[in-house]
């Protein structure tokens, strides 16, 4: 059995502020996940904080590419070194984040490492980018779009290792139905997508064992999961920055992510978007924690 490490990566950096003076609250998402006991429930190793930096956008303006740039760079090599470490040492590593972009340091120690896949269970596939969008600004839509090298050079090309992953080593899994221009492009690239129509329609578990498999192909190394809080419906996970309708339900969430955890080839997991300032009572976080427990220990 691998160690399980828990790392928190508790950066909002990629997100605008919900509000004029304010600053996203998901960068508290790891306390209150660790509030809930899970390093103790996971009998996981304290892998410690990777500290971010100040979030601030100074005179960014629209049209400024992304914005936190410099910031968002200097966190992803730091959060990728803390990664790199564990996966080396053959861990199964945990990162609570944190928005989206943290799956940037995990893409990027991946990548120092060999050839990864990426398997993004998302409401969305946060691959926004110039080629696609006049408005990029928040890293936390774009990080799979930066990850695979579209984009500014600055977080693209971080050690010369552009990109660090391929279009063909990415999967989606639960985004919405609804997002058809999303979906045509990814076609279009041959990335594979598994809406929340096609979860149901063709099963959580087969789907996602068949993505698993996927990664032994000759000249994969295995792949990492990251999961944004909001692939969940609104009606059992409300508190995240952009709540989709017609999401999965935790039910379907655990049939997708046991199979992918539970593979030998899988590097890790990040938790992100999830924002307890939305959650007052602390039910999502509780249903969330108990998820990502349950599909690490198969209870």
């Amino acid at each position: 059995m691998r160690n399980i490490v828990v790392v928190d990566a508790p950066s909002n950096l990629g997100l605008r502020p919900p509000a004029p003076g304010t600053v996203p609250g998901c960068h508290k998402l790891a306390g209150a996940l660790r509030e809930q006991r899970i390093l103790q429930r996971l009998n996981a190793v304290e892998g410690g904080v990777v500290v971010p930096p100040r979030y601030d956008r100074g005179d960014w303006r629209e049209g400024d590419g992304v914005f936190n740039a410099a910031a968002l760079a200097a966190y992803t090599r730091k959060l990728a070194d803390r990664i790199e470490h564990h996966v080396r040492a053959g861990d199964l590593t945990v990162v609570l984040g944190g928005d989206c972009s943290v799956q940037l340091g995990a893409s990027l120690a991946l990548r120092r490492i060999g050839r990864y896949g990426l398997v993004a269970v998302d409401a969305s596939p946060d691959f926004r980018h110039p080629g696609n969008s006049d408005g990029v600004g928040a890293a936390g839509g774009e990080e799979v779009a930066l990850a695979t090298g579209r984009g500014q050079a600055d977080l693209t090309d971080l050690e010369g290792l552009r990109p660090y992953l391929r279009d063909e080593d990415v999967r989606f899994f639960g985004i919405r139905d609804y997002f058809e221009e999303e979906r045509a492009e990814l076609a279009d690239l041959k990335i594979p997508v598994a809406t929340v129509g096609d979860v149901r329609a063709e099963g959580a578990g087969a789907l996602a064992r068949a993505a698993a498999l996927s990664y032994a192909a000759p000249g994969l190394d295995g792949f990492w999961v990251h999961l944004d809080a909001d692939v969940l419906d609104p009606d059992v996970m409300p508190a995240v920055d952009s709540p989709d309708p017609d999401g999965l339900d935790h039910g379907e969430l655990l049939d997708l992510l046991r199979p992918l955890l539970g593979s030998p080839r899988c590097a890790g997991l990040t938790v992100t978007i999830y924002d307890p300032d939305l959650d007052p009572d602390a039910t999502a976080g509780a249903l969330l924690t108990d998820t990502v427990v349950a599909a690490l220990t198969r209870t």
